[in-house]
């Protein structure tokens, strides 16, 4: 992999990239609290087929610009950035792939940027939800796991603790970078099945954790190793959870960007992958995709027995469900094969 960055005005964005600088290009984007080399199984595995394969460190994350004010890590912010690096590549067009918040983010630009969208895929998150702001997807809350007297938020209850007790709640962080990212780095499980999931109790508890600290766990080489865990954690350690968990508290502003959408209907080639054991993106069961499946003309679906890191989890599996809705779907933009050489 590839490191590099450049400056836009005020704003540097840093990126990994892997695979030929001319093939047809995959961009990837991560989520909270995470970083591009949240991508590098899937960095490898397109770049080795011939695809230009780039993702950035979002704003707030790695070696990009932190800022010091909630609004500027709004979406439409984050869209600007993205859209700037497409420019830098020298590209009019890319398939996006998100995931966590980097999904509102592939979402925003399939819906407002069509023009730049060859397709878009997202793991966990569907489309037509968060990147509404939070209270659009209240009523999609399976209230029989979620009672509303106990979970008004259902299992986003953790998201009004941001809005509540943000210091509080980055403070948590803060105090051991590399004991949160261990702790979350985790493989999912059947057990939690139709359990609520434990972003649900945030609120009540009185933040992430009620002792004062952060729970040292051992780390799940099955997820992440050594130096990996150790690059996130130092990139928290030195940008602070302030800019990630500010990506929780623009709803508001979110949702006013989003009503301004002059159509949320997606007719490019969409690709959506639920984490059969991710209990707070909950798609099995929930009806938190449905509204995707109104919106989205020329949807595919999959489903990965992975927790919310599949990615990294479950890498294989996911380059694969990538790599054959490209080759069925988006068939055009597969790279060309090399011509034979000459004996």
């Amino acid at each position: 992999m590839e490191r590099h960055s450049f400056t836009s005005g005020a704003h540097t964005t840093a990126y990994l990239a892997a695979g030929p600088e001319n093939g047809p290009l995959i961009i990837f984007v991560h989520g909270w609290p995470e970083l591009g080399l949240s991508w590098r199984h899937q960095l490898a595995a397109f770049g080795a087929l011939g695809f230009r394969c780039v993702a950035p460190d979002l704003r707030g994350y790695g070696g990009s610009t932190c800022y010091d004010r909630h609004a500027d890590y709004a979406q439409e912010q984050v869209v600007g950035d993205m859209l700037s690096l497409l420019d830098h590549l020298g590209r009019e067009r890319a398939v996006w792939v998100g995931h966590d918040w980097g999904s509102p983010t592939v979402w925003s630009i399939a819906r407002d940027h069509a023009g730049q969208c060859e397709a878009v895929a997202s793991l966990c998150v569907p489309y037509y939800t968060i990147e509404r702001g939070l209270d659009a997807i209240l009523p999609l809350v399976n209230r029989d796991i979620y009672p509303e007297a106990t979970f008004p938020a259902g299992q986003w209850e953790y998201m009004r603790f941001y809005e509540e007790h943000f210091v509080k709640a980055t403070h948590a962080f803060d105090s051991n970078p590399y004991n949160v990212a261990k702790l979350l780095f985790r493989k999912g499980s059947p057990e939690g099945f139709d359990l609520p999931s434990a972003t649900a109790h945030t609120r009540h508890l009185g933040g992430w954790f009620p002792d004062g600290s952060v729970p040292d766990v051992p780390r799940d080489a099955d997820v992440i190793t050594e130096d990996e865990l150790a690059e996130y954690a130092q990139a928290l350690k030195r940008n602070t959870f302030f800019g990630p968990d500010s990506y929780y508290m623009n709803h508001e502003i979110n949702a006013e960007y989003a009503a301004n959408a002059v159509d949320n209907v997606l007719h490019m080639p969409v690709l959506f992958i639920a984490a059969q054991y991710d209990y707070t993106c909950e798609c099995i069961t929930s009806r938190l995709a449905d509204p995707m499946r109104e919106r989205c003309k020329n949807l595919s679906e999959a489903v990965i027995a992975s927790g919310h890191w599949m990615a990294q989890e479950r890498p294989w599996e996911v380059s694969a469900e990538l790599a054959r809705w490209l080759a069925q779907s988006v068939a055009h933009f597969w790279p060309e094969p090399e011509p034979p050489q000459a004996p």
